[in-house]
């Protein structure tokens, strides 16, 4: 019996690309609809959604449930990890303002947190229970994820047993799926950051 995990990161929230944590909320911008719908295609392959809590995942969540009569179950251990000074502030401005803690941070995201950020090993130990929570309480079917680009990147941590200091080394697109499998031999790692299920 194989349980099939696809993670979706949200499509581009309004205000463009910012350091988008827990604490902002922003909606999904027209673009960053179709960027979702477009990556989803036209045929229904999942037996329920779970999403992040967070409007720029779950909206997106209940209205594919909606169209397809999907149960949506919403998780907050799947809310992204928080970047507490950085949050509402774009790569641009933090190169600028602050270039060797910006560098500082992806040399070693662990050790270089921005003032105030979540711990990235207790991050990643929330999304590892999420997903070996919903691989339990889901086994045998397919699931939709909707989440954010840190989710994903603790996910694939996860499953590849990568350390939390390489996980910025991903590169996670707007609206990109990566698709796990657990099965009686573990779990697994089938495609990252796919731009259409078609």
């Amino acid at each position: 019996m194989t349980t099939v995990l696809d993670f979706i990161r949200h499509g581009e929230p309004e205000g463009g690309s910012l350091y988008r944590g827990s604490a902002i909320d922003d909606p999904l911008s027209e673009k960053g609809w179709q960027q979702m719908w477009s990556a989803v295609g036209e045929t229904n392959h999942w037996d329920r959604v779970v999403s992040s809590p967070l409007s720029r995942c779950h909206t997106f969540a209940r209205a594919l449930a909606e169209r397809y009569t999907l149960p949506v179950t919403t998780l907050h251990d799947l809310r992204e990890v928080g970047f507490g000074a950085w949050e509402g502030r774009s790569s641009t401005v933090i190169r600028k303002t602050h270039p060797r803690e910006y560098q500082r941070f992806y040399a070693d995201p662990v050790n270089n947190r921005p003032k105030g950020a979540e711990d990235l090993h207790a991050f990643g130990q929330r999304v590892a229970a999420a997903m070996e929570g919903m691989a339990t309480d889901y086994a045998g079917e397919h699931i939709l994820v909707v989440v954010h680009a840190g989710v994903i990147r603790a996910a694939l941590g996860h499953v590849l047993q990568a350390p939390a200091a390489a996980w910025y080394r991903t590169r996670v697109d707007n609206a990109g799926i990566t698709r796990f499998h657990y099965d009686d031999l573990g779990k697994q790692l089938i495609f990252h950051n796919r731009l259409d299920l078609n």
